[in-house]
């Protein structure tokens, strides 16, 4: 979330998964002729929808359905977990890479509208698109994996696991089944875990998405981000400190659900891990932060380098969590600056990777059903991205556009009797 702004005619900000961009009053700065390393501040090089955000948010959501091609189609590990030391995966690289862009320009918006106006926004970002993708799953997929493994429908539609009970338990952004009619458990990925089944897993992180978002409502509907914008960073420390913690005490981070912290039940989203929210928080705090700082953050390629080293270095040779985390943030700020021209027009006015996201992983999952990996892993994964881009093409122009359209609705108060 897969994951997004507000689409304004004007001076919007895009946000995960949306795509709007924001303005600042400084003007971009130009630098002289031949100069080669980009200085200057975020403030100063941010200029309008004219930014790579579009381009590097898509380029994310396909890392997520290659990445997942390994263990959805072949039952192999996810792509780069031995590469990167056992810390992660390219899919997970790429979610929290999310988490930073959510952070940073949902920021502002949540900054100049009214809580209500804020979460109307959000609801119409994310919502649609899941639901439609629900439906999608219980009453067109889930039907034909039934009819092609079993020969019929009957006790489809019964029973606690069924088609209906899939819907109403994730239609609040919390994923609380996974599976329908135990369909799916002898796919590859079904059989590395056990023989469970599972249609979407890619939704587990909108759940985490939504509380930032909700994080953020609070932040704004108190005055934080206007009055005492110092807090943001802090409650980011504060959370990059458990990391910290957890990496002296050698915890790692599995799942979702992890082992450590615990977990939350909060109503209708079902459990919620203590210790993806705290990861998962502190890049969507620290992309807050660089939004409410912009005019001190530096863009310099120089310190690109730099976190481009200590990132690699993290990746391969261990402490990801600790160096690589913050070195993340700052690349892809820089990544959306110094973004080549032609790359900063994608997703300025269709933005595709949110339905990537979350239809990628019910692609693959059909896919290998039907026997679509017997030809290997490049052609599995080339007809995955395929199929999915389509998917992707159809969700934004047939729901996603049409529900922001809705977003300056208002509810029209009619007038008192009299003309009072």
């Amino acid at each position: 979330m897969p994951a997004t702004a507000d689409r304004r005619p004007t001076h919007h900000v895009p946000e995960a998964p949306d795509t709007a961009t924001h303005t600042d009053n400084h003007a971009p700065v130009a630098p002289p002729r031949g100069y080669r390393l980009a200085h200057g501040s975020l403030a100063q090089r941010w200029n309008g929808r004219d930014n790579g955000i579009g381009a590097i948010r898509l380029g994310l959501a396909v890392a997520v359905v290659v990445a997942h091609a390994t263990s959805l189609g072949f039952g192999w590990e996810d792509l780069g977990q031995s590469l990167f030391a056992g810390q992660t995966n390219v899919g997970t690289l790429a979610v929290f890479g999310f988490f930073v862009l959510s952070g940073l320009l949902i920021t502002r918006s949540a900054a100049h509208t009214s809580v209500g106006r804020f979460a109307w926004h959000r609801a119409l970002r994310i919502l649609p698109g899941l639901w439609m993708c629900l439906l999608v799953t219980a009453f067109v997929a889930a039907p034909v994996v039934a009819l092609h493994q079993r020969g019929t429908l009957a006790g489809f539609w019964d029973g606690p696991k069924g088609p209906l009970q899939y819907v109403a338990g994730n239609w609040f952004t919390g994923v609380r089944q996974y599976g329908i009619q135990d369909l799916l458990a002898d796919t590859p990925w079904g059989r590395e875990i056990g023989g469970t089944s599972v249609f979407d897993g890619a939704l587990w992180s909108l759940v985490y998405e939504s509380t930032c978002y909700a994080v953020l409502a609070v932040l704004a509907v108190t005055a934080v981000l206007r009055r005492a914008r110092w807090l943001v960073p802090a409650i980011a420390a504060g959370l990059y400190g458990c990391v910290v913690a957890d990496q002296i005490r050698g915890w790692t981070l599995e799942g979702p659900p992890a082992q450590h912290y615990g977990a939350i039940v909060p109503p209708l989203v079902g459990s919620v891990s203590v210790q993806w929210l705290i990861y998962l928080g502190a890049l969507f705090l620290t992309g807050a932060t660089i939004e409410l700082y912009r005019d001190r953050v530096p863009i310099h390629d120089g310190l690109a380098l730099a976190c481009l080293v200590a990132l690699t270095g993290s990746l391969l040779l261990g402490g990801f969590f600790v160096a690589g985390f913050p070195a993340l943030a700052y690349l892809l700020v820089w990544a959306a600056v110094r973004a080549p021209r032609r790359l900063r027009r994608v997703g300025a006015v269709n933005d595709y990777s949110y339905g990537i996201y979350i239809y990628g992983f019910l692609v693959q999952q059909l896919l290998a059903t039907f026997g679509g990996n017997r030809w290997g892993y490049l052609p599995y994964t080339a007809l995955s991205l395929a199929i999915t881009g389509a998917v992707a093409y159809a969700s934004w122009h047939l729901v996603e556009r049409r529900a922001l359209a809705l977003k300056h609705w208002r509810r029209r108060v009619p007038a008192s009797i009299g003309g009072a």
